[in-house]
């Protein structure tokens, strides 16, 4: 492949990436908590919500309302609803937390009924799931609409 393709094709990717992130609701502005971040995360995503917003991922040590939290959770990391509770620290009314997980038959996979049974203990509703990388499934939690403001 030539020199051109090359950079072609990394434009191509670098703008389905970016339109992936549009997609998932992140925009220019927001701030973006990142919790459970390891080696095994989806980098690309983590540029592509980077570049949307234009801030850097912000971490849990984060003392200020960010408006979406990506948790990077695999079966094995703990407790989801603790984890869910955590995430909702520092978000600002209206946020999203997206919850990562290892696709089926990945090391890690959390299987759906354990977040489905989850969510509402943390006091969050499931509205969708996508697919947000090679390895990663991703589920779009809020509160309900009830307890916004």
């Amino acid at each position: 492949m030539s020199t051109t393709a090359d950079h072609a094709e990394g434009q191509r990717s670098s703008q389905e990436l970016r339109i992936r992130a549009e997609k998932l609701g992140f925009a220019a502005g927001q701030v973006v908590q990142e919790i459970g971040y390891d080696s095994d995360v989806d980098e690309d995503l983590r540029r592509a919500i980077v570049e949307v917003t234009g801030n850097e991922l912000v971490d849990a040590d984060y003392d200020d309302v960010v408006d979406a939290v990506l948790l990077w959770f695999r079966d094995g990391d703990g407790d989801l609803v603790d984890a869910l509770v955590d995430a909702l620290t520092s978000l600002a009314d209206g946020g999203t937390v997206w919850l990562l997980s290892p696709k089926a038959g990945r090391p890690g996979h959390v299987e759906p009924s354990d977040i489905t049974e989850a969510a509402p203990t943390a006091g969050l509703s499931q509205t969708s799931t996508v697919s947000v990388g090679r390895d990663w499934s991703g589920v779009r939690l809020v509160t309900p609409r009830s307890r916004r403001r």
